[in-house]
């Protein structure tokens, strides 16, 4: 199995265990409040969307990983097109970083 799909596999599991924070506001909220231990960005985040998640993730010293997909793919194993999500577990978020690493 290819990272890629492991991203997935660990994403939908992420997900149904209620780990993950989707969607801008909400992510902004959980890094504010010390909830998210990294986010995650959609290949094709618009630069200011990009910018201003990065602003408050070095803020708040939050990792911030590239997913390598895109808003749509995010959206299939989400359930909702997003750019970004965070994810509020830590070994959830070790493993990501591992995973994303290798894209």
């Amino acid at each position: 199995m290819n990272s890629q799909q492991k991203i997935i596999n660990l994403l939908t599991i992420c997900r149904r265990a209620g780990k993950t924070v989707i969607g801008f506001d909400a992510v902004c909220d959980a890094v504010k409040n010390k909830k998210a231990f990294c986010v995650m960005t959609a290949s094709d985040i618009s630069n200011n969307t990009l910018k201003e998640i990065s602003f408050i993730c070095n803020k708040n010293n939050i990792k911030i990983i590239p997913a390598g997909l895109e808003k749509e793919e995010l959206g299939n194993y989400l359930g909702k097109n997003t750019a970004v999500l965070a994810v509020c577990e830590k070994g959830f978020a070790l493993r990501f970083s591992e995973l994303c690493e290798n894209i």
